[in-house]
């Protein structure tokens, strides 16, 4: 490394530094903090505070409320991704070809992004009302208890975080389509190529890297997701709807058990982290290079 080089690498450093600093207080301070209190077993009611170790951890592997919110947030993970990947890809792809109001229809699309995750959710809570709810409605006035039943609540919550977050996935994938070149597709007609062909060798390796991205933040959006079930459903009924960061919230808040609600915290980290590091991989081995 030259001097001049080391005189630059310092000056980057400089000017990083008060960024860094923020970081560290807002970010890194309060995961080491959240961490050792996860080793601590901690009831301010009670007045009980001791060093625990690692009983929490402990507890936590053979805890069936935690295994049933490990398995509710996988599931609302995978499902509500899988949905607004679908959906998404499917109306940025009617946009393309959209040529009257393309404006309007842009802006009712991005409206439920735009909507805060608790209006959404009481926007919802009454779409699903059993008796006067316009889903039921639709229905055929069937009287459906859709937040109640345990069966069906998931699904609810799952369906309410797909329409508000679909227009965000929509939105990157119309972005990447409009920068594709005319001529490709034209190439592809000329070669005899229809419209299924063209999507499955055109267009989704073009849109690879756009695809990768969204389903790296929308996956770890989903695993952290807490407002909208809690503000539905409150992690009810029976626990049907109850994810982690719901379980966390009820520990740390509600029973006021501080240790073991940090500990549930910290499992989420490692989660979103293992995620997020097995995403970051396959973008690194050549996902946003294709």
């Amino acid at each position: 490394m030259t001097r001049r080089q080391r005189s630059d690498r310092r000056a980057g450093l400089l000017f990083l530094a008060p960024a860094l600093a923020v970081l560290g207080c807002v970010t890194v301070y309060p995961a080491v903090w959240v961490f050792w209190l996860s080793l601590q077993y901690r009831v301010p009611t009670f007045g009980i505070a001791r060093f625990a170790g690692f009983e929490h951890y402990a507890f936590l592997a053979t805890d069936p409320r935690y295994m049933n919110a490990l398995r509710v947030t996988l599931i609302f993970a995978a499902v509500s991704v899988a949905l607004e990947l679908a959906l998404g890809l499917g109306a940025a792809l009617l946009l393309r070809h959209q040529r009257a109001a393309r404006q309007a229809v842009l802006s009712l699309l991005l409206l439920p992004w735009a909507l805060p995750s608790v209006v959404t959710a009481k926007l919802f809570e009454w779409l699903y009302h059993p008796t006067a709810g316009l889903v039921n409605f639709l229905l055929g006035g069937a009287s459906i208890a859709w937040l109640g039943n345990p069966r069906l609540a998931l699904v609810a919550v799952i369906l309410a975080d797909v329409w508000r977050t679909m227009p965000f996935v929509a939105l990157l994938c119309y972005a990447r389509l409009l920068s594709i070149p005319p001529e490709v597709y034209e190439a592809a007609r000329v070669d005899g190529a229809g419209p299924l062909a063209t999507f499955r060798s055109v267009t989704l390796p073009l849109l690879r890297s756009v695809l990768l991205v969204v389903l790296l933040f929308r996956t770890l959006d989903a695993l952290r997701a807490f407002d909208i079930m809690f503000v539905l459903t409150g992690g009810g009924p029976a626990n049907a709807t109850e994810t982690l960061t719901v379980y966390a919230y009820r520990s740390l808040f509600q029973t006021l058990q501080l240790g073991l609600g940090s500990a549930i915290g910290v499992t989420v980290f490692v989660l979103v982290m293992l995620v997020a590091a097995g995403y970051l991989d396959v973008l690194r081995r050549g996902g946003l290079a294709r």
